[in-house]
């Protein structure tokens, strides 16, 4: 069967189901990078059994939308990267650090104590159900190496560099058992790469490289200004870390461009061994795009990619979107990709 031109998946996100989660209590704090189990309204004996359950409505969400690449919409964790950055050997989970988060204040954060290692599966069997309850071609994703370290208090490596490596070894096993429990796709979280680009540049591709050292399987990394619902004023002028990944071992690259209005893309052109992850949904808009709208976006992108390098997705995460609005956000996505697709045709 010929792929699909111009293809739809989701960054990772989906909404969670207000009987799971305490939305208030989530919305009012940023996203945590130590457990907030107080988020969830189900309680410990059932808990599993319910993410299950709400993670069952997120595949079905994107199955009708008509995504083609999907996930299990991350029901299962607090945010995007502490269910695997506080399931690693070396944490001290009972007594947190301090660091800066994206919007300058203090959080808590894994507090680094020992050798960075993975114990263990931590999301294989959040594939295998996801591998289980659609037909469809499957994402899943991982906080990466560079980004976790930044979410972190180092009291043990004191070389960030050298932390960053054991971090890359962690993700690594992890990659490579979730190919082996059934992913199409594994990708990358690293907004921290934009954040703090001339720190990346001294080490977090190498870090990526190793994160993907014999690796099988369809890769991407995803790069972003963080959540629209934390980051409300994104930057218009570009990344600052972007064509750096040229040479990466990653296949794709996934950035966002509907909420921050990236006019100029010439950055692409750098990227031509890359498949794009295009972002044309904006997270920071609460009204529904028209198709029209999101194939105009697809288009802008169309002038630097050629379609058959070209994915359509959200810029970000949906999270944080009353589920109503990611549903309808998801079916626009769809039929502004289906309006560009019939022109290529």
């Amino acid at each position: 069967m010929a792929e699909t031109l111009l293809p739809t998946t989701v960054v990772g996100s989906y909404p969670q189901p207000e009987w799971l989660v305490d939305r208030e209590r989530m919305l009012n704090r940023p996203p945590p990078r130590v457990r907030t189990r107080d988020i969830w309204r189900i309680a410990e004996p059932w808990l599993e059994q319910a993410q299950d359950d709400a993670t069952r409505l997120a595949i079905r969400d994107m199955e009708r939308a008509g995504v083609d690449i999907i996930t299990d919409g991350e029901i299962r964790r607090e945010s995007y990267s502490n269910r695997l950055a506080t399931a690693l050997e070396g944490i001290d989970n009972d007594n947190p650090g301090t660091n800066l988060g994206r919007s300058g204040r203090p959080m808590a954060v894994p507090r680094i104590v020992g050798p960075i290692r993975r114990r263990g599966p931590v999301e294989v069997r959040d594939m295998e159900f996801l591998r289980a309850n659609t037909n469809a071609k499957t994402k899943i994703t991982l906080p990466g190496p560079f980004t976790m370290l930044q979410q972190a208090q180092d009291d043990y490596y004191g070389d960030e560099a050298a932390a960053a490596m054991d971090y890359a070894a962690a993700v690594n096993a992890e990659i490579k058992a979730l190919f082996a429990a059934g992913a199409d796709v594994v990708q990358l979280d690293e907004p921290y790469m934009e954040a703090l680009p001339d720190k990346a540049r001294r080490y977090a591709v190498k870090a990526i490289d190793a994160a993907l050292d014999g690796v099988v399987g369809t890769t991407v990394v995803h790069l972003c200004f963080g959540y629209a619902y934390v980051v409300k004023d994104k930057p218009w002028k570009g990344y600052h870390f972007l064509p750096e990944l040229a040479d990466c071992k990653v296949d794709q690259v996934s950035i966002e461009a509907a909420q921050p209005k990236l006019d100029d893309l010439a950055m692409l052109r750098e990227l031509k061994n890359k498949t794009i992850v295009f972002g044309v949904i904006d997270m920071g808009d609460p009204n529904i795009e028209s198709a029209e709208i999101v194939a105009s976006r697809i288009r802008k992108g169309l002038e630097y990619v050629d379609a058959e390098r070209l994915i359509v997705a959200p810029d970000c995460g949906m999270k944080y979107l009353p589920r109503a609005v990611a549903f309808g956000k998801l079916k626009a996505m769809v039929e502004g990709a289906k309006i560009v697709r019939r022109a290529h045709a």
